[in-house]
């Protein structure tokens, strides 16, 4: 699980405050006590020219005892800021103590990128999404007239499709 965002509202919180990512924490505590998984890797840093920036890894682990997984169940890897450095961090996490497989939990929309980058670094990463955006549209002639979240939406689908092609082109994806 990683990058869905920290938002960094201050220390005077008594949770942490993941936006998006939370449904990934979500996902992995529930993965975690149906027993699919013995543990969870959370897999995020911060952001250079952030650096008061709350480290992401952190603030999902910290939701994840929360959600009643032990302490000694979660990974820390607190080293990557973009997708490539999960994967990459991660591989080397699983390939010091002799993993190679994992479920893979991120957003449905991020999925493609995400598992292309997994599998490129090393990783058997079996896909396991949450997030789905995705509705049924009720029919009316409204959904057509533009709209600041379907702008939105056509942004991040784009960002994701154009990551993709630039990590496929650099050699980071499959």
């Amino acid at each position: 699980m990683g990058k869905g965002g920290w938002n960094n509202l201050g220390n005077n919180r008594p949770y942490p405050n993941l936006g998006p990512a939370a449904d990934r924490v979500w996902h992995g505590a529930r993965l975690y006590h149906a027993d699919r998984a013995p543990w969870v890797i959370v897999s995020g840093g911060s952001v250079p020219w952030r650096e008061r920036e709350r480290v992401e890894a952190h603030a999902m682990r910290e939701f994840l005892v929360d959600l009643g997984v032990p302490a000694s169940a979660v990974w820390l890897e607190t080293d990557s800021a973009t997708t490539r450095g999960n994967a990459v961090y991660t591989a080397q996490l699983l390939e010091d103590r002799g993993l190679e497989r994992v479920l893979l939990v991120t957003s449905a929309l991020h999925m493609e990128r995400a598992l292309a980058t997994f599998r490129a670094a090393g990783v058997e990463a079996w896909p396991a999404p949450t997030d789905f955006e995705v509705e049924p549209l009720p029919a009316d002639l409204l959904r057509w007239l533009p709209d600041a979240q379907a702008l939105a939406d056509s942004t991040r689908g784009l960002k994701e499709y154009l990551g993709l092609w630039v990590y496929r082109w650099r050699g980071w994806a499959e």
